[in-house]
């Protein structure tokens, strides 16, 4: 599938628009998410686009159907540390403009902090502490979360 046909497939799935009003919107989401010129991105495959290219279509796709919630796994795990802060700060971009809530799953404490406002720490598949971001790096309850954050000597350093 191309670009274009990937983002609007959900639309065609819970028949949300007319052919050609989805590709209207396909194409007003990808200027949205950054990839212009919109036409001709929705005509490229994913595998001609870059990582970063790649999660901003995932993005806009996400968002096609205006969900109030949206499930990121590991968002920026596999981009580089510029690209991560991009695609990081359009989604706090989109969180504003479509009144968003996620829920972000990460291994990143750096990514945790920066974008989350409150921090759900699990330990084998169990939550152990939970709570405003700024409480949980600087004073973590949970001798897990106090491990956790203690292996990682700078950022324990800076939350504190």
């Amino acid at each position: 599938m191309t670009v274009g046909q990937n983002i609007a497939d959900p639309l065609r799935i819970h028949q949300l628009a007319s052919p050609s009003a989805a590709v209207a919107q396909v194409q007003r989401m990808l200027e949205r998410v950054g990839l212009t010129p919109a036409l001709e991105f929705s005509r490229r495959y994913p595998g001609d686009l870059s990582g970063g290219q790649q999660q901003r279509v995932a993005i806009a796709r996400a968002l096609i159907t205006h969900p109030q919630l949206l499930i990121c796994d590991e968002p920026v795990s596999m981009l580089d540390a510029s690209v991560q802060s991009q695609v990081l700060d359009l989604m706090l971009e989109l969180k504003q403009e479509f009144q968003l809530t996620y829920l972000f799953i990460t291994h990143d404490l750096w990514v945790a902090r920066f974008f989350c406002d409150r921090i759900a720490v699990m330990q084998a598949g169990k939550i152990v502490e939970i709570g405003p971001t700024g409480e949980i790096f600087t004073h973590p309850q949970h001798p897990y979360t106090q491990t956790l954050l203690s292996a990682v000597p700078l950022l324990a350093r800076v939350a504190t």
